[in-house]
């Protein structure tokens, strides 16, 4: 069979499963300074998959992707949930569906 060039960030057991399912495949470890900007990709192409398909498992992806943000930064997961709150309070949420149209002077 042919060969595909992905270079690009996979969750930790994927080259396991490869294996598993007899195929081969070579992987690096990514230098701490690229990672960042490999996540960034990652959470992109999660993003994309969930506004395409809507499946509630890309929401997941994108959570673990996130996950995985908070742990390279060194930030906990409470930290980011405390100023999600913060914001909530200050600005509100997302759950009454209001768009803005447009603003303009009196």
């Amino acid at each position: 069979m042919g060969e595909k060039i992905y270079n690009k960030l996979v969750r930790d057991k994927i080259p396991d499963i490869i294996h598993k399912s007899g195929k081969e495949c070579i992987v690096e470890q990514i230098e701490q300074e690229a990672l960042e900007g490999f996540l960034k990709d990652k959470l992109r192409e999660e993003v994309e998959e969930y506004i395409e398909s809507g499946a509630i498992e890309e929401l997941a992806d994108i959570m673990e992707v996130i996950d995985g943000i908070l742990a390279h930064r060194k930030i906990d997961i409470e930290t980011l949930e405390s100023i999600r709150e913060q914001k909530k309070e200050e600005r509100g949420g997302f759950l009454q569906g209001i768009k803005l149209v447009k603003t303009y002077e009196k």
